[in-house]
């Protein structure tokens, strides 16, 4: 509650982003709760519906949240030509697990979340990302992203990674051990795609990423989309793939009514970085 000041929440403070903060006007304080590893706030904000926060960083706003669910599910998804099994590791308000629920080739859809008060939280107040719980081919796993990919061996096509940033509780998902994780959880020719930070404030953390990526996989690829409420409004992802072919192009596509901010050319131009990013990730 301290990051609410004169009915103005802010992010101000935070070490990932000095100097800078985002605001978003409070009409109504719906949770404010601390759990097992996080703080947790939802509210109503004047011009952005209901915001979920996460030990004080903004995660899901209803105005904005669908460029990057939908980007970062659709980017791996419809780069593999026959997803059947797909796993989310973190994404616990269920946006992710909407996108992947327009696939009609998903078979099984399996999320891993470490924090039930999320999926709770969710539940009661963002409707909807939350629908994507409802998909009967989804099944809840409330527990460590390490230890499940780990005891999941071959056994996906698609992994996901809706991650927040690399500190607290998520900070294990931005190191090479899980990294490894996901390339042995892969099935032949499988993809990932995971939360990959800003251009303009994390690019040590981006190229540490990417060259690791590209240690470990056949394709290593750094994408981004714009989404308001992130930091500069713009954030990044990490696609990971073991195919052949590149993941820049899609290979399949979804029909545009199933989609606000993806479309097939979206895929391809979220690869094309500007120019200082991209002298610095082919350094």
């Amino acid at each position: 509650m301290d990051k609410i000041m004169n009915g103005w929440f802010s992010e101000a403070g935070h070490p990932m982003w000095p100097g800078q903060a985002m605001s978003l006007e409070v009409e109504e304080v719906l949770l404010s709760q601390k759990s097992d590893y996080q703080d947790v706030l939802v509210f109503k904000s004047k011009t952005y519906g209901n915001v979920l926060v996460l030990d004080g960083v903004i995660q899901v706003t209803e105005r904005d949240e669908f460029s990057y669910q939908e980007m970062l599910a659709h980017l791996a998804l419809c780069a593999h030509p026959n997803p059947e099994r797909v796993v989310v590791i973190g994404g616990g308000d269920g946006g992710v697990l909407r996108e992947i629920a327009k696939h009609d080739s998903v078979k099984e859809i399996t999320i891993c979340e470490i924090d039930k008060v999320v999926i709770e939280a969710a539940k009661k107040y963002l409707p909807g990302t939350s629908i994507g719980y409802t998909d009967p081919r989804v099944t809840v796993h409330v527990g460590d992203g390490v230890k499940f990919m780990d005891e999941h061996e071959k056994h996906f096509d698609v992994i996901i990674v809706d991650s927040s940033d690399p500190v607290g509780p998520a900070e294990f998902l931005f190191e090479k051990p899980f990294y490894q994780s996901i390339k042995k959880a892969l099935r032949e020719g499988g993809i990932a795609a995971t939360q990959a930070e800003c251009l303009w404030l994390h690019m040590d953390i981006i190229k540490r990423l990417m060259v690791q990526s590209k240690e470990m996989f056949k394709h290593a690829e750094y994408a981004f989309t714009t989404i308001p409420t992130y930091p500069c409004g713009q954030i990044g992802f990490a696609i990971l793939s073991e195919r052949d072919q590149s993941p820049k192009e899609p290979v399949r596509t979804l029909p545009a009514d199933k989609l606000r901010y993806y479309n097939e050319h979206v895929h391809c131009a979220s690869f094309v970085l500007p120019e200082f990013a991209r002298k610095e990730l082919e350094q």
